[in-house]
């Protein structure tokens, strides 16, 4: 089972080493990790996506609990939440194939952001299954590169 979780931590030197650590030393693998300082300079928030069973799950919270330098774990359930993603897809396009991904594009409410003879780059947020939607119907023009930001996620209340 797939579980999202917010660690609020102070804006610190070795933090993201510590917490990356406990999740390697413990066997738990991070499936994406994001972190960015918040509307307080002293603070970052990582989002972390993982994999796991309830009690693997309760077990990554107490341990990042107990590390020095982090305020707050939030594990988020299903609808307990809003994510969304970055990804800048690029992908190549010919004359016949140009306006049909620009089409594609359009009805996702991505964003074209460089256009070049034999390709587009394309700039898509959402939901990961909104983004997962759209790369599928990208790779049958050829996805010639691909980077993702990772999920972040906010709290509903």
């Amino acid at each position: 089972m797939q579980h999202t979780i917010s660690v609020l931590v102070e804006n610190k030197f070795g933090v993201l080493t510590r917490v990356a650590g406990l999740f390697s030393g413990r066997g738990y693998n991070i499936d994406t990790l994001n972190v960015g300082p918040t509307h307080e300079p002293a603070f970052s928030r990582m989002t972390i996506v993982t994999h796991g069973d309830d009690s693997t799950l309760e077990q990554i919270v107490k341990q990042l609990n107990k590390l020095p330098n982090v305020i707050k774990v939030q594990n988020f359930r299903d609808g307990e939440y809003v994510d969304r993603e970055l990804v800048l897809v690029k992908v190549g396009v010919d004359s016949k194939s140009r306006a049909e991904v620009m089409q594609i594009t359009d009805i996702f409410r991505a964003k074209i952001v460089d256009v070049q003879p034999k390709s587009l780059t394309i700039e898509i947020t959402g939901s990961g299954s909104k983004v997962e939607k759209f790369l599928d119907l990208m790779k049958t023009f050829g996805v010639l590169e691909l980077t993702r930001t990772g999920q972040v996620a906010m709290p509903r209340k």
